[in-house]
């Protein structure tokens, strides 16, 4: 009786609901996202939402007429009586018509927190209550699979560098510009953010890079909004930074102003020894400080129903500079020999321009669309390195070492896309031109008079030219598969000289660089991912300058005009399960790496670039984000990963290990509206082997609280960063002759104070229209 009664309460369900209808939902032939499904018959609702595929279904108690409406944005597109017995599919067509608001109406529905496409993940912070309240940079740093630090920059898992766009369009900003920038970005008006860890052929191939996409919400209401945010960092030293942005929009012009300015200064300390038969070890107690400021504009004017013109300008300038007190001491086979003491004033002035212009046209039924873009940047750093340096013996050193440096970028591209009924293809061409100049100088006091050391000056030319081609495919093959494929072409031409030396270089090169992607959706949970990506790691401009950057008399750093880029392969399986828990598992493979070597020969101590190791990486990232009680969220991420090197032409030691990363971050609502929250975040990294270094525990434990005053219209953000100062760049480098080891702090531990005050019509949309210029950030 016990299990006749049980398997009753089993199947009682299934057979209540045994009845379905599914469909998809379509608009002049393309499919529908988001569209809100509701079923009515007498006093039974159920409601559905399309998935982004337009796809939908729903459970049904009993057969019989249901009424139909279909919702979309809050407005009714449809409503129809529909027959429904036992399973049945039936397919929405949205006409092209005005809609009328539906009045009695609740959507409670929404996307989920996490979603995944064939070349993305995506994350709703629109959907994450603990996101709310913030800028751009603390907004990226809630991101699965992204990691900010102010120091080191912003990071993806996996990858060794990162670009940032902004609704498709690339932010032509690196370095602190890029970070006061973000930070002038106001969460509530980000909808959502696109992780791309292998981007499609139609962005540059350049570096084992990924994308960022930050979309911002769509409005069309009319008029005026903004904010201003002003911010303490408080470190060793008080800082400040500031930024204040206006939007305006109109029938067919819109247009976005935002400024920033920044101030501050920290203590840091950084020492470095090498253990071998010629040994050091070094101290370098440092005060690092920087101000400048900034401003963006952007105006995008519709010339008719289906063509747009847009400008965006971005303008910066900062100065920047270090107080160095150095200590270095010297071993010939364990015994001491010297000591150097050094203290250095660096100084920087940075100029830069980006102006970039784009011409889109929408033709045809099928709204093909056509992108023009033309891209010019300038940057021209000037700075003098004065350090003075004295020995054991009593000499006296004084140095001057001013340098001009003048990056000018060029590009222009076309993109098309043409979405056929069989498929969604893109196809585009690109044209950039590189030009660095350099002249840095090596100035001794001799007798009062700083004379120069022709030995020691370089005046470098660098030219590069990259011409590339690309195109892509993206095809539903069934309602549940999605294949995308690109294939790009990019050609380079190579030329550096050096009047100081009549060194001359030149090189040129051709390669492919094919993108696959494959999507399985087994159901509105479950969701599989498979991708393979070739890239193109090319040097910056700094790595291949054969000048010398001195830090006292017998250390310096150089570039290599000889350096090749390195190529990588990268494979990457995904999984997700009811937008909350995501996996990932990868396979890099880079072939002819670079990177910087420091060799000691007696008491000179040098580091340069070289191509001298191939790489294998293979990794597992894990992330859980959710709601727990509806006032405690969760962001949760871990990732486990194992690196081998194999080291040719070097003395580097070739290493395998492992690394394990985990970020738990916690936001809990103290009261029921969520206008007070408390949050608590730790980043770690446990002791891990990556190629030849071996690095120690390093952590953040971040907490703090979020007030939202005045309507939401005020933002108030108060935290502490590393408050158990943990964030320490601490181990060892292993060369077959010799260990190096390194121990530094940057002032992680700080106290952040910040307001934002939003003011204006709310609805307004933000105007960021930037464009894909990623060469840009070879210059830095």
């Amino acid at each position: 009786m016990k299990k006749t009664l049980l398997s009753i309460i089993l199947i009682t369900p299934f057979l209540v609901f045994s009845q379905s209808i599914t469909g998809k939902i379509t608009q002049s032939g393309k499919q529908v996202s988001y569209v809100e499904i509701i079923a009515v018959k007498n006093q039974f609702k159920q409601t559905a939402i399309s998935d982004e595929q337009g796809n939908f279904a729903l459970k049904l108690p009993e057969n019989g007429i249901y009424q139909m409406v279909c919702i979309l944005d809050g407005i009714e597109v449809s409503k129809d009586d529909i027959t429904v017995n036992g399973s049945t599919k039936h397919d929405f067509a949205l006409e092209n018509k005005s809609a009328k608001e539906i009045e009695g109406v609740v959507v409670t529905a929404k996307k989920k927190l996490i979603e995944r496409k064939a070349d993305r993940l995506i994350f709703n912070i629109a959907n994450s209550v603990a996101s709310q309240g913030m800028d751009g940079i603390e907004a990226l740093n809630n991101t699965p699979q992204i990691k900010v630090d102010e120091n080191a920059g912003i990071s993806m898992v996996g990858k060794s560098g990162i670009s940032v766009m902004i609704n498709d369009r690339m932010l032509n900003l690196t370095g602190t510009e890029l970070i006061n920038y973000l930070k002038g970005l106001s969460s509530e008006n980000i909808e959502k953010i696109e992780v791309i860890t292998a981007p499609p052929s139609k962005y540059e191939a350049q570096g084992n890079s990924g994308l960022i996409n930050i979309v911002l919400k769509k409005n069309q209401n009319m008029g005026w909004n903004g904010n201003l945010t002003t911010s303490l960092l408080q470190t060793t030293y008080a800082g400040f930074s500031n930024s204040a942005t206006v939007n305006y929009q109109g029938e067919k012009l819109r247009s976005s102003l935002k400024l920033r300015q920044y101030d501050n200064q920290k203590h840091s300390y950084e020492n470095y020894k090498i253990a071998g038969s010629d040994g050091m070890a070094s101290s370098d107690d440092r005060r690092d400080f920087g101000n400048g400021g900034g401003l963006n504009y952007s105006l995008d004017y519709q010339l008719n129903k289906r063509s747009s013109i847009g400008l965006v300008y971005d303008y910066g300038l900062g100065n920047s500079g270090m107080d160095i007190t150095n200590t270095s001491d010297y071993f010939q086979n364990g015994n001491y020999t010297n000591s150097l003491s050094t203290y250095a004033e660096h100084r920087t002035k940075n100029k830069n321009n980006t102006i970039s212009a784009y011409y889109d046209l929408k033709f045809g039924k099928r709204d093909n669309k056509l992108s023009i873009t033309g891209n010019y940047f300038s940057n021209t750093p000037a700075s003098n390195i004065d350090f003075t340096t004295n020995d054991n013996s009593g000499n006296s050193f004084i140095v001057k070492t001013p340098s001009e440096l003048n990056y000018k970028i060029y590009s222009g591209q076309a993109d098309l896309t043409l979405p056929f009924e069989f498929a969604k293809t893109e196809a585009g061409i690109k044209f950039t031109s590189f030009d660095n100049n350099s002249d840095i100088k090596y100035q001794n006091l001799i007798n009062g008079t700083y004379i120069t050391d022709p030995l020691r000056t370089n005046i470098f030319n660098y030219k590069e030219k990259n011409y590339a081609a690309y195109m892509s495919l993206e095809k539903e093959l069934a309602e549940r598969w999605t294949v995308k494929a690109g294939l790009r072409y990019e050609y380079s031409t190579v030329s550096g000289a050096s009047a100081s030396t009549g060194q001359n270089t030149e090189n040129s090169y051709g390669k492919l660089f094919p993108t696959v992607y494959l999507s399985y959706k087994a159901d509105d949970n479950n969701t599989f991912n498979i991708n393979y990506s070739k890239r193109i790691n090319r040097p910056g401009f700094r790595a291949i300058n054969p000048f010398r950057w001195y830090t006292n008399i017998n250390s310096y750093y150089s570039g290599n005009p000889a350096l090749n880029p390195s190529i990588n392969h990268n494979f990457e399986l995904s999984y997700l399960y009811k937008g909350k828990f995501s996996a990932s598992a990868y396979f890099q493979r880079e072939l002819d790496a670079f990177s910087q070597l420091v060799v000691l020969d007696g008491e000179n101590k040098t580091s340069n670039f070289y191509n001298f190791f191939n790489k294998n990486s293979t990794g597992i990232s894990l992330s859980f984000s959710d709601t727990l009680f509806n006032f405690w969220e969760v962001n949760y991420s871990g990732d486990f990963s194992h690196m081998q090197t194999q080291v040719f032409a070097t003395d580097a030691a070739s290493r395998k290990g492992n690394s394990t990363t985990f970020n738990l971050q916690n936001s809990f609502a103290l009261k029921k509206d969520k206008t007070i929250q408390f949050f608590m975040n730790y980043w770690f990294r446990l002791p891990s082997s990556m190629g030849n270094v071996y690095s120690y525990f390093v952590g953040n434990f971040t907490s703090g609280v979020k007030v939202n005053l005045m309507n939401k219209d005020l933002q108030m953000n108060v935290y502490v960063s590393d408050i158990f100062r943990q964030a320490k760049s601490h181990g060892e480098i292993y060369y077959q002759n010799s260990v190096h080891s390194f121990n530094n702090y940057y002032d992680g531990q700080n106290l952040t104070v910040s307001l934002t005050y939003n003011f204006g019509n709310k609805k307004v949309k933000e105007q960021d229209r930037n464009v894909k210029f990623e060469e840009k950030n070879r210059a830095n």
